[in-house]
């Protein structure tokens, strides 16, 4: 059971690992050693998610988000399995968390009337400026 906030956690079945090799310099290590982590979490599907906190989710994901749904995350940060691992699953939580936070509402402001006063200034000054540019082509 992974523990994402007081009311979302996560059943360890949920959650699909998958040690694959890294990319990039390493020598003989990345090449014989499976290191890097998928990992794999069906969001779309998940009964441990709240509806608005999967919405949320599937919004956050971006593109580590398939077309089924499932957000995969990649950790080849480290060295070792273990450390990918944690990587991978701490950047879970961390997406889970992000989206379990409901966004404040928008509060519709106007401008005051001093802003809408220097605004119209600032484009009377620039009209004149230009206005007087084309006199001094003749």
């Amino acid at each position: 059971m992974i523990r994402v906030t007081s009311q979302i956690a996560l059943a360890d079945d949920e959650i699909m690992l998958r040690f694959i090799r890294a990319s990039g310099p390493g020598g003989q290590n990345v090449n014989k050693v499976a290191t890097a982590v998928q990992l794999r979490f069906d969001a779309a599907h998940s009964p441990s998610l709240p509806e608005e906190v999967r919405d949320r989710l599937l919004q956050l994901a971006g593109n580590r988000l398939t077309a089924e749904g499932e957000v995969v995350i990649e950790a080849k940060r480290f060295r070792t399995q273990e450390r990918n691992r944690q990587d991978a699953l701490g950047r879970l939580v961390d997406l889970i968390r992000r989206a379990s936070e409901q966004p404040r509402p928008r509060v519709a402001t106007r401008p005051t009337k001093a802003s809408r006063e220097r605004r119209l200034k600032s484009k009377r000054q620039r009209a004149e400026v230009k206005r007087g540019r084309g006199m001094q082509a003749e």
